[in-house]
């Protein structure tokens, strides 16, 4: 762990090890190429961090910056909690069939697959064969997904509208995803 930095810590004041530095001071002002200790004086002068804000800048040298780094680590903490909340977390919720499912069974899935669609979840339907299920797959899974189809876009949800996403076939299993476009 030696010489390796932490991501969330800039490199600032005494842990600068560059001998130079192109420093832009607070204003914005560009003070050109200066040694590291004639920055950190000013830095000092000011009573102000010198924080290095690009480790290849002009010149190929690192551009350092005096301003105030407890300032800046709150902002940047700011900034992440703000795009975090922007986040939506789509969950995907599953309902398992079989080819040859009881009409009762069925209605009892399909009302639980409207449900989390309404919700604004996706749906993952999958559909898995047995044993010589497997040969008709392509017959029954594809009538079986249309009736699915049917009777999701059938529903009442809003005024919103069901679109397949995706779809999937691995052996014995045939896997499509719904989602609500508004």
């Amino acid at each position: 762990m030696i010489g390796r930095q932490k991501k969330d810590v800039p490199l600032a004041n005494e842990r600068i090890k560059f001998e130079k530095l192109q420093l832009i001071m607070q204003d914005g002002e560009n003070r050109g190429i200066v040694s590291r200790r004639e920055a950190l004086a000013m830095a000092q002068e000011a009573r102000l961090d010198l924080v290095v804000i690009a480790e290849n800048g002009g010149e190929g040298l690192p551009v350092a910056k005096l301003i105030d780094l407890g300032k800046l680590q709150y902002e940047r903490k700011k900034q992440q909690a703000e795009a975090k909340k922007k986040q939506h977390v789509v969950q995907i919720k599953e309902i398992k069939l079989r080819p040859k499912i009881a009409e009762h069974d069925f209605q009892t899935k399909m009302n639980q697959a409207i449900k989390f669609l309404a919700e604004g979840k996706h749906l993952k339907v999958t559909l898995f064969f047995r044993g010589r299920e497997v040969a008709m797959k392509d017959e029954q899974g594809t009538s079986l997904f249309d009736r699915i189809f049917k009777t999701l876009t059938s529903a009442d949800l809003g005024g919103k509208t069901v679109i397949q996403e995706s779809e999937t076939q691995a052996g014995s299993l045939w896997t499509r995803v719904f989602v609500v476009k508004k």
